[in-house]
């Protein structure tokens, strides 16, 4: 274990002695780039899941005469971009410990509205046979490759900026960012689906990818003005960049990186759960489409304050008691949550949505920046998060829809669903109680104390 990720952030002699609070300016320049490039960038990469689960099936992937098969295939696709996030997640590591956070954020915002904006350009399975469903697979690939290295890009670029006593709350700011891109990304579907039906099968699924090309523009124009992290430039200029961090984080501080991924592995799974598969099950049920999309939309946005409440708390009482508040929660809710949404009544629906992601997830996203960043040291901090949370996103996130799918077609009941959810919620708890407090009570008082 390398004894700077006791405190990662005092693994340079400059930073132990720096008593003041970065300037208010920067911060809050370091807090609203990292924000409006997590929307950005994850409404690129959402909008794959909403499509698989609406449309892709039928357009790139018509297997057999259940519908359900079509959208099992597409949601292999949409693991196949989680496949690729480890290794964007070690790409983007190595660049970034190595050369700085802002270039590896530039590049993944390009490659990812890159893939996304051709992916509305795609012809069908039935335009052009099985390259449709080859070549969609590729531009999910490079989608993959820029998300395995934008969520931790972001989080260090608010987190290695912000005074200490803070950054709980500040990092919270981040995952906040990427529930908007997943808003906007709903929101693009809800209006196309207003559409008559053939136009929308046809043409009008492709108008929020194409859309996607004057957001990206946006965001790179936004990033190409904000600096480089302050402490990464700070270790920098102490300290000789290692030549190849991702082998160094592994020899250094495992433990961390394994830390890491059970801390992510059960709520990655969780979230793409309540996400892409309640959109698949709702339409098994016979529910509206609108009603889920409308109760992700309104759940993501209530998920902002509760996430940001989560964040401040962890400022106070430390990362690891709110992060498994969150992770028992998930348990609680696995029962009720597809309890509600089989009802069929509108109301109990958004209640299963406001449960799963406003209050679990909202929890779990507020205290998860701050906690997994600080758990290792900063000239390795990059590719130490790239292998461990991106690996957990593929074992987690990236095959959980497709699990879930395959349940629900085999026993026709989301039983068995709910019980693999309450045990990514169990493994998620598990995690929390072996995980080491990141920031506790001595170095809160002395970060409140340096602030005053």
């Amino acid at each position: 274990m390398n004894p700077d990720a006791v405190n990662p952030d005092l693994s340079a002699p400059t930073l132990a002695a720096r008593p003041a609070p970065r300037g208010v300016s920067n911060v809050q320049r370091a807090v609203t780039t990292a924000v409006l490039g997590q929307i950005l960038e994850w409404y690129d990469f959402f909008l794959y899941g909403t499509a698989a689960a609406l449309v892709f099936g039928k357009l790139f992937f018509p297997v057999g005469t259940d519908p359900l098969t079509g959208t099992i295939a597409a949601f292999g696709g949409f693991t196949v971009g989680f496949i690729a996030r480890p290794i964007g997640g070690v790409l983007c590591g190595h660049i970034g410990d190595r050369y700085g956070r802002k270039v590896v954020m530039m590049l993944t915002l390009l490659t990812m509205g890159s893939a996304t904006m051709l992916m509305g350009l795609l012809p069908t399975y039935h335009q052009i046979g099985i390259a449709a469903p080859v070549l969609l697979v590729l531009l999910r690939i490079l989608q993959g490759l820029a998300a395995g290295g934008e969520w931790s890009g972001s989080i260090l670029l608010i987190h290695e900026n912000a005074p200490q006593s803070r950054r709980g709350a500040l990092a919270a700011w981040s995952p906040c960012g990427a529930a908007l891109g997943f808003v906007l990304s709903t929101a693009a579907f809800l209006l196309v689906q207003n559409l008559p039906s053939g136009d929308f099968q046809s043409w009008g699924w492709r108008i929020p990818f194409v859309a996607s090309a004057a957001l990206v523009a946006l965001g790179l124009w936004m990033r190409r003005s904000v600096g480089e992290s302050a402490a990464f430039a700070e270790v920098k200029a102490t300290r000789h960049a290692s030549r190849m961090p991702v082998i160094e984080v592994l020899k250094q501080c495992p433990r961390e990186v394994l830390t890491v991924f059970g801390l992510r592995f059960g709520e990655g799974g969780a979230s793409y759960i309540f996400f892409a598969f309640s959109i698949a099950y709702g339409q098994f049920l016979g529910i509206k489409s609108s009603w889920i999309l409308a109760g992700l939309t309104i759940s993501m946005l209530l998920m902002i304050p509760v996430s940001l409440l989560s964040g401040h708390i962890t400022d106070k009482v430390g990362r690891k008691p709110v992060y498994l508040v969150g992770a028992i929660a998930m348990v609680l809710v696995a029962w009720p949550y597809f309890s509600l949404l089989g009802s069929g009544e509108y109301w109990k629906v958004i209640a299963a949505l406001l449960l799963a992601n406003s209050l679990t997830l909202g929890i779990l996203e507020g205290a998860q920046p701050a906690f997994i960043s600080e758990m290792l040291p900063v000239h390795l901090r990059f590719s130490g998060l790239g292998i461990g949370r991106e690996l957990s996103s593929v074992l987690g996130g990236g095959l959980s829809p497709m699990i879930a799918t395959a349940m629900l077609a085999h026993y026709r009941s989301a039983v068995p669903v709910a019980i693999y959810l309450g045990g990514l919620g169990i493994v998620t708890v598990i995690a929390t109680l072996l995980a080491r407090e990141t920031y506790p009570k001595a170095m809160r008082r002395a970060a409140h104390q340096r602030s005053e």
